[in-house]
């Protein structure tokens, strides 16, 4: 059965879906079968993957109109995807009334579970339905961070929801790991963040740092991941080696 990774942190900017595709990317490359499900309304992941976010069913009908995942899968050379756009941010308010509101994605995505060896969720920045829909489907919350001194406050807003989330509806949810996003080494106040970080949560700060890199940034409007774009780069080498620690990485802690 595939594990479930929510990409998530409730500060924007910090390279959550930029992330969130590129590993997806990387782990296609090392012949994984996985699925990135983008629950973020403004479609940026679906982008990211190469998909027309307004060419076909998405992931409001899953939610909202009782669509099967299975019929809303497209398929990339990056990995699978059910895509987003801006008809997915009227589903917040469209879930409110709904019975066991908080419980819909995770009960739409058992029947294809065993199909994929991982299943990535690309959340809003915000806590909100589609966020606490994406945190009691998964198994593991992958949190990007950018290095800078204010993302430590986006992190402490993260954990209480993620804390909420535990309480009452997924007992089992874990801490994947911390990504460092947007390093700078030139940047004094880069590498101290990044050790406050690490001092703080330890084992689950992943080893791989994800640089400033032109070539991450360019990547999404042409519609593919940096690999794709520029295997070359310095981003794609970077994200090639967080996809093979994100393998062997077996040190998910508790929120």
């Amino acid at each position: 059965m595939g594990r479930v990774v929510c990409f998530a942190n409730q500060k924007g900017g910090v390279g959550k879906t930029t992330t969130c595709v590129n590993l997806c990317a990387a782990v296609k490359d090392k012949r994984r079968k996985i699925l990135l499900i983008d629950a973020d309304p403004q479609g940026n992941a679906t982008t990211g993957m190469g998909v027309n976010k307004h060419a076909g069913r998405t992931l409001y009908d899953v939610l909202i109109r009782g669509v099967p995942a299975k019929e809303t899968i497209l398929q990339t050379r990056y990995g699978d995807v059910i895509p987003a756009n801006l008809d997915l941010s009227g589903a917040a308010v469209e879930l409110v009334d709904a019975p066991e509101r908080e419980m819909v994605l995770k009960k739409a995505l058992e029947p294809v579970k065993d199909e994929y060896d991982y299943i990535f969720i690309d959340c809003p920045p915000s806590l909100g339905l589609l966020t606490l829909n994406a945190l009691a489907a998964a198994d593991t919350v992958l949190i990007p961070m950018q290095c800078e001194f204010y993302a430590m406050e986006g992190l402490t807003d993260l954990m209480t929801s993620m804390r909420l989330t535990k309480t009452r509806f997924n007992p089992a949810l874990k801490i994947e790991g911390i990504v460092l996003t947007m390093y700078d080494k030139r940047l004094s106040f880069s590498g101290q963040v990044a050790q406050e970080i690490d001092r703080h949560f330890g084992k689950a700060v992943y080893r791989t740092v994800i640089p400033r890199n032109v070539r991450i940034a360019e990547a999404p409007s042409h519609g593919k991941p940096v690999s794709a774009y520029s295997r070359l780069s310095r981003g794609a080498d970077a994200y090639d080696r967080l996809a093979i620690e994100f393998f062997k990485h077996n040190h998910t802690v508790d929120v």
